[in-house]
């Protein structure tokens, strides 16, 4: 039987953490979530409001930031963790990550990315879809790399810096 999965925020960037969570399935094949929802304060779709969290986050085995905002995922995500919700970290099956790679928990690997060895991408990061992640690369907490940026060798991503799409960050 498949988890369940609560993502907050019902936006854009919810979307596709969504269907990255759909797409992902355990070692037999099968679905790992079974039932996906929202808590937003803005969608007539979500099962209830941001600051339903404490109450609705024990419904459900995670709990996942589908925010964009840095500040407010971490934020958010912090939350989570002082109410002791189970956070996971959400890779898409068309991700290459290397397995000497360690990505922190609450982390979206979009579709098409490409995480190189020795990386180590910080808890509560977005990979968009189709970036390169070179080998020994770090991407501190709660920061975003944009789609198709590039993050050559050695180079380093600030605490919650956000790359734009189509970037190159250079080794420092």
């Amino acid at each position: 039987m498949g988890k369940s999965l609560l993502i907050l925020g019902a936006g854009g960037h919810a979307k596709v953490v969504a269907e990255t969570a759909e797409a992902m399935k355990n070692a037999d094949g099968q679905k790992i979530y079974e039932r996906i929802d929202f808590l937003d304060d803005h969608s007539e779709h979500a099962v209830g409001r941001l600051k339903d969290l404490e109450v609705k986050g024990q419904e459900y085995d995670e709990i996942f930031c589908g925010i964009g905002d840095n500040g407010l995922r971490k934020q958010l995500l912090e939350h989570a963790e002082i109410l002791k919700l189970n956070v996971p970290i959400l890779v898409h099956p068309t991700a290459y990550v290397s397995p000497s790679a360690v990505i922190g928990k609450g982390t979206v690997v979009e579709p098409g990315v490409l995480i190189n060895a020795n990386a180590v991408i910080g808890a509560g990061c977005i990979v968009s879809i189709g970036a390169v992640i070179d080998h020994d690369v770090t991407v501190e907490e709660y920061a975003h790399v944009n789609a198709a940026a590039v993050c050559k060798a050695r180079s380093r991503v600030g605490a919650g810096a956000k790359i734009d799409a189509g970037l190159v960050v250079e080794e420092p």
